[in-house]
């Protein structure tokens, strides 16, 4: 297996400090988000990092962190939603699964592994702002049924996507459509695996998004060496 992590973007809501350092290398507790990210990743045989924005600050903390040997990155020319950036590592997987997460997220490692371990699927955590997430609705058997954006007409809690998936190596076969936004998402990937095979949703029991700086500040004071990490190595 191999491991994703989508590091393109340009942390708008977070500038000026992703003026000069990208949001994956912005520190948490003294250490790189990415760092946090690596170290719960499940065993994989290498990372594949998906670089735009200050790119060249992130290739060479990849050249020297300890946590995974086989790394490559590649370089999102045009950056246009997370299918695309997705769809950028078909030539670098080789395994027939991929695990794939976001690089601004903090996700358990022990949740990481339990979406390692089924064949294709996504984890959810429970938010109480439905509205500012997609938000995924299950079957009795807890697979996929649909996942709808930003909906402002559910109260909470709801179940919310928080980017982690775990792919199957058909999912570089897909066409994916545009979206409205000129963009191609990653969750028509899903959507479009999930209408073939049963698609498992995981619950998280852990997760602290980052992105804005109030959600920084309170990364800040989590409890991640009990919870999240695997491995600080």
């Amino acid at each position: 297996m191999e491991a994703i992590v989508l590091a393109a973007g340009q942390g708008t809501r977070l500038r000026p400090y992703t003026a000069t350092t990208p949001k994956p290398l912005l520190p948490v507790q003294g250490r790189p988000i990415l760092d946090w990210i690596l170290a719960a990743l499940p065993p994989v045989e290498r990372l594949i990092v998906v670089v735009h924005h200050l790119a060249e600050q992130i290739e060479d903390y990849l050249r020297k962190q300890r946590h995974i040997r086989y790394w490559v990155s590649v370089y999102q020319e045009q950056p246009r939603g997370t299918g695309h950036a997705l769809m950028s590592c078909r030539p670098h997987v080789a395994s027939e699964r991929c695990l794939v997460v976001n690089g601004d997220d903090l996700i358990r490692a022990a949740d990481l592994t339990r979406l390692a371990a089924v064949p294709q699927g996504l984890l959810v955590h429970p938010v109480t702002t439905p509205h500012l997430f997609g938000i995924v609705f299950r079957r009795p058997n807890g697979t996929l049924d649909r996942i709808v954006e930003k909906p402002t007409d559910l109260s909470p809690p709801q179940w919310a996507n928080i980017g982690a998936y775990l792919f199957p190596h058909r999912v570089f076969d897909l066409e994916l459509p545009l979206s409205p936004r000129g963009e191609y998402e990653i969750t028509d990937a899903v959507t479009l695996l999930a209408q073939q095979y049963p698609f498992y949703v995981v619950e998280a029991q852990g997760w602290i998004p980052i992105g804005n700086p109030e959600q920084w500040a309170a990364a800040q004071q989590a409890d991640l060496t009990r919870w999240l990490v695997r491995h600080l190595g």
